[in-house]
């Protein structure tokens, strides 16, 4: 696993919480939006912990299985208050 910086850790970390917090209010497990989005469970839970910087597809993917735009996951992140 590498190692990110202060601030890159916690952009994964706020990325990971609101894609949590997204899949629970829809009442989707990780294992279903893993299948639904073409990822494997343990990605899907490395990502809610904030343990793996995606790519922009599989940001994508991860909308789309959830039927949201990828700009929800970043609404409440601090890094966007900073832009």
């Amino acid at each position: 696993m590498p190692e990110y910086c202060k601030a890159d850790a916690e952009i994964l970390k706020q990325f990971g919480a609101a894609l949590g917090a997204k899949r629970e209010a829809l009442h989707i497990s990780q294992e279903k939006l893993a299948e639904r989005a073409g990822l494997h469970r343990t990605y899907i839970g490395g990502v809610e912990q904030g343990r793996r910087n995606l790519s922009l597809l599989n940001i994508v993917k991860i909308a789309t299985a959830l039927g949201v735009n990828p700009e929800e996951f970043f609404i409440d992140c601090d890094c966007m208050k900073k832009m």
